[in-house]
């Protein structure tokens, strides 16, 4: 899931977080059009040609399609088909698209080495993402968050959305965990995520009890199956058969350094269970949901270890090199308005544009 900026702990004034959103807009900006000219010169290649870049660059997806009009989180949709066809169109032509079998061994190497991983398990994997993969060749690892195929329902993030774009209520209180109540019929974008932040900030009991409070307040019934958002095992099994690697994503996606150890274990330990008797196949590779710095610990850490996972990935920006930790492996957002001169210069000049954000 997207890894919203929240700062546990720390206190802000409203103008403060406003500057600090304004100043990654201009950043980015700053990217694309960087990336542009590169890209219409020429530089960027006889950059790479020159002096090819190390490590492997490991790009993260969550939703293919078109989600402009769904009642869900729309953030989670990471490129339309088109999009996501023509990205992979490059990587086949000019990458050595990997494995995480394959990190140790060529990350030392220079070259265009790329992981493409898809977390939570969502069906458009399956329906979009599989075939596009298969038609250019090309390996993926998807992290799967067990407890949804399992049971398909709404997962906290896509509910929280789904009441503010749904309800009909014109004011929502959730003090004390927001400050001030919130007008989702006015502006349902800011509130799904000013929500959002706030319930990734929380221990998960008083996120629980600040879920609990918005049904309330919003009024829904909530729905106790929903069909057609996740994939089952049998797509899951096709997909291993397929040269696609299975990893694990929790059971319900928590943000686990929210959790007491216990239930950490419990999550991990459950995960790992299931994907063993879906598959045949161990729990190797693990991708922390949410995957900021603050969104897993050294509990953590060791409940994998305990498991056999070989290797963890968070999702806070950066370039994988041969020295990055082993349950620390860095991913690399790919949004909607990434283009493909942005791609280019990810691949071109990883250092420069796939830059480390602790947030």
């Amino acid at each position: 899931m997207r890894a919203f900026r929240v700062y546990p702990g720390r206190t802000t004034r409203p103008g403060d977080r406003r500057r600090r959103t304004a100043g990654g807009r201009r950043t980015a900006l700053k990217k694309r059009i960087a990336a542009r000219i590169l890209a219409l010169s020429g530089l960027g290649r006889l950059l790479a040609a020159v002096a090819p870049p190390s490590g492997i660059l490991i790009l993260n997806y969550h939703r293919i399609g078109d989600g402009s009009s769904s009642p869900y989180d729309r953030e989670l949709w990471s490129a339309d088909a088109e999009a996501f066809d023509a990205q992979m169109a490059r990587l086949a032509r000019d990458c050595d698209v990997i494995s995480p079998a394959d990190i140790d061994t060529v990350a030392g190497r220079r070259g265009r080495h790329v992981l493409v991983t898809f977390d939570d398990g969502y069906l458009d994997n399956y329906e979009v993402a599989y075939p596009i993969l298969r038609r250019h060749g090309l390996p993926a690892t998807f992290f799967i968050a067990t407890g949804f195929i399992d049971r398909p329902r709404l997962p906290w993030w896509d509910e929280i959305a789904w009441r503010i774009r749904t309800t009909a209520a014109a004011r929502l209180d959730l003090r004390p965990w927001l400050p001030e109540p919130l007008a989702p019929t006015r502006g349902p974008d800011a509130a799904i995520g000013a929500i959002l932040r706030a319930y990734k900030a929380l221990p998960a009991d008083e996120a629980a009890r600040m879920l609990e409070r918005l049904r309330a307040e919003t009024g829904q019934e909530t729905p106790e199956r929903v069909d057609g958002l996740w994939m089952d095992w049998n797509q899951i099994r096709e997909m291993a058969a397929g040269g696609m690697t299975i990893g694990g994503h929790t059971v319900d996606h928590p943000v686990l350094s929210r959790l007491p150890l216990e239930r950490q274990r419990d999550e991990i330990e459950t995960c790992a269970a299931r994907i063993l008797a879906e598959t045949g196949r161990p729990m190797h590779y693990f991708a922390y949901p949410v995957g900021s710095t603050w969104a897993f610990d050294e509990g953590t850490r060791a409940c994998l270890e305990a498991v056999g996972v070989k290797r963890a990935f968070s999702y806070y920006g950066g370039h994988a090199a041969v020295d990055s930790p082993r349950f620390d492996t860095p991913r690399m957002a790919m949004e909607r308005y990434v283009g493909m001169h942005d791609l280019g210069a990810m691949l071109w000049m990883p250092r420069l544009f796939c830059k480390f954000d602790p947030a």
